[in-house]
């Protein structure tokens, strides 16, 4: 029977609850006033999270390296660059919902973050792995050598250099750490609630990576570590050993709400799934928490008792009876103390559904326990192994595809598609219309694999691929001689043909498959200086300025700007009309309306206000005067209150 508390709830436990949801990289371990472990707030890691500016202290807890804050204010740090449509290298422009971006990742996830806040189902990156050669990723904070040497006392009083600057030192894994924790701070605020993260490494930054995700993305988040024979002969070059095989950190973003989509069971297999109700066929998977990380302490809030009544055969959060038909059910290990659950508590009052409660024999006694329904949908599948040794999924393998495509071995160590295909099958349902990002784009193999699986199966996937443009071909390699200058045209001419090889082995499902993808480019602002510090200037300066407005900014410039700032997606179609002489555009049939035209007619105020869209635009210079300004906001306010109404 449980016994009364007779004091108030734990406040600080459930504040600690709430930081550790938004800031999981705070979250330490402490010990209670009997020395067992319980969760704690790293302070100086919080402050620095909520600070613009590097707080002051030393880097010397836990997991860190010379630049850690700074690359946490990076990733914090606001902007003023923008996304600028590029029709001409896009194709299917004006429908498609894929999108292909070219531009550092760092400044274009910052850009995407609130269109896409919580959107993206799975992410997949193969970011450079580190050589000790400088990389291109290099953000404006990175020190100097020198700087990084001093900073790291490499110099005696004297000035003395005390040791060599060879690969064990701290820059040569300090400048990877820094470019890549940035980057999956803003990740991790994509991903939707049961998204997951796929990270391609080998072994140089294995370690470190697995220690950067442990903070961003929450160390209970981990799901797997996937082991890939990638190079069957093994890099001869080595010391010692061959290596043969990299590795896939996958993380999720909430694995309370993660699902993974199994493998196709053979016929040997189909007898474990040995029960059946009126959903269909399903296996029973314990609910109790197995391990060496199943203890209570790991996971307090995975403890909590379930109610069974054997009766009614009703499981239950509370005991709902006052004639005590129900029995606790708590979870505990072999050795007879407490363990915890595989499901929160708010999963298992949602999914209770999914719960059976059997009668189980344990060491001569019977007891209760409660079990998951593993239903069979409709086909037959088991857990993924996590050591992939498929052939297709070797280098040898992506080289022939490349081939198949360009003749000439364009790129090298480009991730083979059925690799990528395997990783969005695991997470990916074809129905669910998700959206798929590769913020180191490569080749684009990520898109090429959505588009394939979409021929295959018929499914909705979108892809948004991101590649810095900075990422030139060498002048002597075979993709320079056959015309390419960077990475970024390698990727899109890679989509396109790719497109085209899927519609000509589909012809049936031209009309269906999106095999398009809209271009944007990593701009500055489209504002001029004034804009933002209008209080700088004088009235006379200001009256003799034009236009706020960038000289070579389009009207679609503006548009998507536009859907940045208002956090709108940019994969929606849009057109444009001409209504009583100036140009007007819809963007997703009413999302958003806008027209930059200048001195603007009463006649097109009305018009667009009748559509009721939920955002509307103009130019300051759309109005003649501030008397037209004053009754264009009048006519919305009488006919479209709701609308959401900005002038740039």
């Amino acid at each position: 029977m449980e016994r009364m508390k007779f004091e108030s709830d734990n406040l600080v436990d459930s504040n600690i609850e709430k930081i550790e949801k938004l800031f999981p990289n705070c979250i330490t371990e402490g010990k209670d006033e009997n020395g067992k472990l319980k969760k704690a707030i790293n302070f100086d890691m919080l402050k620095q999270m909520l600070s613009k500016d590097v707080v002051e202290g030393d880097e010397a807890y836990e997991f860190t390296w010379v630049g850690k804050k700074e690359s946490i204010v990076e990733a914090h740090k606001p902007i003023r660059k923008t996304l600028r449509p590029c029709k001409e290298e896009s194709v299917n422009g004006d429908k498609t919902e894929n999108l292909y971006i070219e531009g550092d990742n760092l400044d274009v996830l910052k850009l995407l973050r609130e269109s896409y806040l919580n959107k993206v189902k799975m992410i997949y990156i193969d970011p450079p792995y580190n050589t000790g050669n400088d990389f291109i990723y290099r953000d404006k904070f990175s020190r100097s050598q020198e700087d990084e040497n001093r900073e790291m006392g490499m110099y005696d009083e004297d000035d003395n250099k005390l040791f060599r600057n060879t690969d064990t030192n701290g820059r040569f894994h300090s400048d990877w750490c820094t470019m890549i924790y940035s980057r999956l701070m803003l990740a991790r605020s994509l991903l939707s609630d049961d998204g997951v993260i796929f990270i391609s490494i080998d072994d140089h930054e294995l370690h470190n990576l697995r220690n950067i995700c442990d903070e961003v993305f929450g160390e209970k988040n981990f799901v797997s570590n996937i082991k890939v024979l990638s190079n069957p002969r093994g890099t001869q070059s080595k010391k010692f050993f061959a290596t043969s095989g990299e590795y896939i950190i996958v993380f999720s973003k909430n694995i309370d709400n993660l699902k993974i989509i199994g493998s196709i069971l053979d016929s040997s297999q189909i007898a474990t799934y040995n029960k059946e109700d009126e959903f269909g066929k399903y296996r029973e998977i314990g609910l109790r928490k197995r391990g060496t990380d199943s203890k209570r302490e790991d996971s307090p809030t995975l403890f909590f008792p379930i109610y069974y009544n054997p009766r009614t055969k009703e499981i239950s959060l509370e005991n709902t009876t006052k004639n005590n038909e129900f029995v606790e059910i708590i979870p505990k290990l072999r050795d007879g103390s407490l363990g915890r659950w595989r499901w929160s508590k708010s999963k298992v009052s949602n999914e209770v559904n999914q719960l059976v409660c059997r009668e189980v024999k344990r060491e001569d006694k019977y007891e209760y326990d409660i079990f998951q329904k593993d239903y069979l949908k409709n086909e037959n599948r088991t857990k993924h192994k996590d050591f992939w040794i498929e052939t297709e999924i070797n280098y040898d393998r992506s080289s022939e595809e490349i081939r198949s495509m360009f003749t000439e071995k364009i790129f090298d160590y480009a991730k083979p598609l059925y690799l990528i295909q395997k990783l969005i099958n695991t997470i990916v349902l074809k129905d669910d219309n998700s959206i798929i990002m590769d913020f180191f784009s490569g080749s684009a193999t990520t898109a090429h694999a959505v588009m394939q699986l979409n021929a295959e199966d018929g499914g909705n996937r979108k892809f948004i691929m991101v590649q810095t443009d900075k990422e030139r071909c060498d002048e002597k390699s075979e993709a320079f001689k056959a015309g390419y200058k960077n990475i970024c045209e390698i990727g899109k001419e890679r989509i396109r043909r790719a497109g085209k090889k899927i519609i000509d082995e589909n012809p049936d499902k031209a009309d269906s498959l999106d095999i398009g993808f809209r271009t944007f480019k990593l701009d500055s602002t489209n504002m001029k200086d004034v804009y933002y510090s209008a209080g700088d200037y004088t009235q006379n300066l200001l009256d003799s300025l034009e236009s706020n407005i960038k000289s070579d900014r389009t009207d679609l410039d503006l548009l998507f700007g536009c859907l940045l700032e208002w956090g709108l997606p940019l994969s929606m179609p849009y057109k444009s009309e001409v209504i009583d002489g100036c140009t007007v555009h819809i963007y997703n049939d009413g999302d958003l309306i806008a027209c930059f035209d200048e001195n603007i007619s009463d006649e097109v105020i009305k018009t667009i206000a009748n559509r009721k869209p939920l955002h509307a635009v103009f130019r300051d210079s759309s109005f003649k005067n501030s008397p037209s300004k004053i009754n264009s906001f009048e006519i919305f306010k009488m006919i479209s209150p709701d609308t959401k109404l900005r002038v740039i």
